[in-house]
């Protein structure tokens, strides 16, 4: 059975990485939500909450564990095993004296602070440490690395510890273990819960509990390090907040608990002041970024880009961009692309000792889309593009500081905001009715409990008329309508607690139209001819639609999921041969795929909706049957896929009305190998091996042939009527004719069937000859005539002088003459 199979693979990344973060998802520490929010409930009950609150639980796992017997230990001498160039002979200091440790580990040196497991110690791969001899020598414990602990995938070294660690300290309670990491699939909507305090109002109201009020105390200016903003893109950048903090320590540790809960997000830790701004991305929801102050040249400019500009990104490449992207520049050259990712010349580095400090608002509709078009996805963007509270920067910044600070020492200047108040987000009030709840859910839910509940998710409630006049708060990008209510209602109250009831009255009695067939017998028709249904992207990459010469109306997206995924479809070829393709790299020689969808075309009118067209493709490579012991294998041919249509035409009840021709092929047909289909004399698809040169750009290394025609004419089909059984007999008259190569049996057809009329009821073709006898340039043709007539019994001669005119017809239209 052949089988199209996608993957999809999901990230987490730095708020800068070039690496895709994941798609609507969140990671974060279970010990750090619940230090947030008072949780009356086991991992297991709050993972099932929070799923059957909308906030769907994609993974949990456990991080360390209680690590019974593994210390803070020091290491105070490092040398060389005297019988093995790989180990080391280590004393370390766990608090309660020294012990000799044999390690392996390459970054195993005097000073290093990291855990020991002492003898007795099991750790969460299973393995109990016990005293051993390696090489001769003793060896009381073990030092591990993050991995032997569970805690981070990290096996390269020893697991690293701050130089100030307690050192004897049980590890578990250095380090707040055990954990979890937990990860929840967010719905585009929920913008809110990618921090942790927009979660843990979620889960306060969730359980019915209220989370710890967050407060960033501002920070006093310890130095003037005055520096003007300018906005100049309007309600793109309404916000936009700037400190410089100065004379810090790049190399300062970054602590362990602040390390812990960005590993348990899928954050690596890189340094003091990179980590910092992760860490209140996480905590606030609010991306934030640190410029190296001394390459800053004046005023900060938060400007539309200029035609061709370039910026090099902290990544190292360098984009070219246009008008419609946002940057970030100062009195001489851009700095930063807006809201998606820092510049390489403006970066901080081991050397830096100043920093200026960033957090802004920009608008969703400024930074959707940008970061795709350039092949990046970064976590600032996944913020941004769905929306970030536009009050959070403030906060954000001062939090930044305190935290730097700390970690990192030096002083700090004054916040400096520019603001255009016009242009911030207003959440305007929404008016939820008692009606529209009892008739949208089906149940009735007291006032106080509807009260609580928007409460509880910080809205303002007041009661108004027969419901309530709500105001979202500013986070809540998504509450616009009485029915976005109505789902917060629902989800808090709980889904499990609306009863299921069927609906009442009886089903609408089936009204199908005759003069169309079932949406599924078409593809049941192909499935019953060995073809497999496949279901393929809507959107294509360019420049496969360039090989396929396709590009001339492709709808271009104005919000691409990525590159590769940047058009509409014009054709549904293109889909189906890329999983033709992936499936004969897989092994599969025979392929046999279908499809039917909607394919899509560029009107010529500028901003008109695009032409949208209902077909149904097939594809097919390999032989003509499934391997078996009753027919010898051959290659599938042209009239192998052509049989398969035309068996889709003969569900018509007219196959008579569908023709080919050979005239104005498509370019993706093989022009010797491939027909037009019309029905009515109406262009409807094509049908044929694909152009040769086309297999080789594709690199398909095999023949393929394939078909797509309109479905809206494939479905239509003329009425069964009933009619009288024929009472005389048929006769059958054969003959065989030569005429020119050029001539095709649909020209033959529907001359022999215009000149003899309703006597005849069927013609067929039984063999086409070229060989010897014939010149170059002709054929013969051997048909057989099924004549008979309704009033009387035809005779003999009857039937001599159809086959006469059917001859003088094709003599006089063909050229044709009788083969002796």
């Amino acid at each position: 059975m052949v089988l199209h199979v996608l993957l999809v693979f999901c990230f987490s990344a730095s708020p800068e990485s070039r690496v895709p973060s994941p798609g609507f998802t969140m990671k974060f520490s279970e010990n750090w939500l619940r230090a947030l929010v008072e949780i009356p409930a086991d991992r297991a009950a709050l993972t099932k909450r929070l799923t059957m609150c909308g906030l769907e639980v994609a993974g949990t796992e456990p991080i360390g564990g209680p690590l019974e017997g593994v210390i803070v230990a020091r290491i105070l001498a490092c040398e060389p095993h005297p019988d093995a160039d790989r180990l080391r002979v280590c004393r370390v200091d766990g608090g309660k004296g020294e012990v000799q440790i044999v390690c392996g580990a390459p970054n195993a040196r005097a000073g290093l602070v990291a855990p020991l497991a002492m003898p007795g110690a099991t750790l969460p791969n299973g393995v109990t440490i016990k005293a051993a001899r390696l090489r001769g020598l003793e060896s009381q414990g073990m030092l591990c690395s993050a991995k032997e602990l569970g805690i981070d995938a990290d096996a390269s070294g020893l697991m690293e510890l701050p130089n100030d660690a307690p050192i004897g300290k049980p590890l578990a309670d250095y380090l707040g273990l055990p954990d979890a990491s937990i990860e929840v699939e967010l719905t585009p909507n929920r913008g809110d819960c990618l921090g942790m305090l927009g979660l843990a109002d979620e889960v306060a109201a969730e359980f019915g509990t209220r989370a710890t009020p967050f407060e960033a105390a501002p920070v006093a200016a310890r130095i003037a390090a005055p520096r003007t903003i300018r906005l100049e893109a309007g309600a793109d950048c309404p916000r936009y907040l700037g400190r410089a903090v100065r004379d810090i320590d790049m190399l300062a540790p970054t602590p362990a608990w602040l390390a812990q809960r960005l590993r348990a997000a899928g954050v690596k830790p890189i340094n003091a002041v990179v980590d910092v701004a992760n860490y209140v991305m996480l905590e606030t929801g609010q991306p934030l970024h640190a410029f190296d102050e001394a390459r800053l040249d004046g005023a900060i400019v938060v400007r539309r880009a200029r035609a061709g500009e370039t910026l090099r990104l902290l990544d190292g490449s360098e984009v070219r961009v246009d008008p419609d992207f946002l940057l970030i520049a100062d009195e001489r050259r851009p700095l930063a692309l807006a809201g998606v990712m820092g510049g390489f010349d403006s970066r901080v580095t081991e050397a830096t000792r100043d920093v200026f400090l960033e957090a802004a608002h920009f608008s969703p509709a400024a930074i959707m889309g940008r970061a795709r078009r350039l092949g990046l996805a970064t976590d600032a963007a996944h913020r941004f593009e769905r929306g970030v509270d536009p009050g959070l920067p403030r906060a954000a910044i001062e939090r930044a500081t305190a935290l730097l600070l700390d970690i990192c020492g030096g002083g700090a200047g004054e916040v400096i905001e520019a603001v255009l108040p016009a242009h911030l987000p207003r959440r305007d009030p929404v008016v939820l009715r008692r009606a529209r709840i009892a008739r949208v859910l089906g149940i009735t839910i007291d006032d106080a409990r509807v009260e609580k509940i928007l409460t509880a998710l910080g809205m303002q409630v007041d009661a108004a008329g027969d419901g309530w006049r709500v105001i979202p708060p500013s986070r809540r990008f998504d509450i616009e309508h009485e029915e976005d209510l109505i789902e917060e209602v629902a989800r808090i109250h709980g889904y499990d607690a609306i009863p299921a009831r069927l609906p009442g009255g009886a089903p609408p009695a089936p009204r199908d139209d005759e003069t169309l067939l079932a949406g599924d017998a078409l593809a049941a028709q192909l499935a019953a001819r060995d073809f497999h249904e496949a279901i393929c992207y809507a959107f294509v990459d360019p420049r496969l639609l360039k090989d396929w010469q396709l590009d001339g109306h492709a709808v271009p997206l104005a919000n691409p999921l990525s590159a590769e995924m940047a058009v509409m479809r014009p054709s549904l070829l293109p889909g189906l041969v890329e999983a033709l393709r992936r499936n004969r790299n897989r092994q599969q020689a025979r392929v046999r795929l279908f499809e039917s969808g909607v394919v899509f075309a560029r009107r010529d009118r500028e901003n008109a909706a695009p032409i949208e067209t209902a077909m149904l493709a097939a594809v097919a490579c390999g032989s003509a049957h499934a391997e078996q012991w009753g027919e010898p294998a051959r290659t599938l041919d042209f009239f192998d896929l052509k049989g398969d249509l035309q068996s889709l035409l003969d569900l018509s009840g007219s196959p008579r009305s569908w023709t080919f021709d050979h005239d104005a092929l498509p370019p993706w047909v093989h022009p010797g190998r491939g027909a037009r289909v019309l029905c009515n004399g109406i262009v409807a698809g094509a049908i044929g091996a694909l152009h040769p040169a086309l297999q080789k750009r594709l690199d398909l290394g095999v023949e393929v042939y394939a078909f797509e025609v309109e479905l809206e004419p494939l479905r239509r089909r003329v009425i069964p009527a009933a009619a009288e059984l024929p009472r005389f007999p048929a006769i059958r008259r054969d003959l065989a004719v030569e005429l020119p190569e050029a001539v095709e049996w649909a020209q033959i057809e529907a001359a022999v069937r215009s000149g003899l009329g309703a006597i005849l009821t069927d013609v067929v073709i039984f063999d086409c000859f070229h060989g010897p006898g014939l010149t170059k340039d002709r054929k013969s043709v051997a048909m057989g005539l099924i004549l008979q007539d309704g009033s009387r019994t035809l005779t003999d001669e009857d039937a001599d002088r159809c086959v006469a005119e059917a001859l003088a017809l094709l003599a006089r239209d063909f050229g044709a003459r009788l083969r002796g």
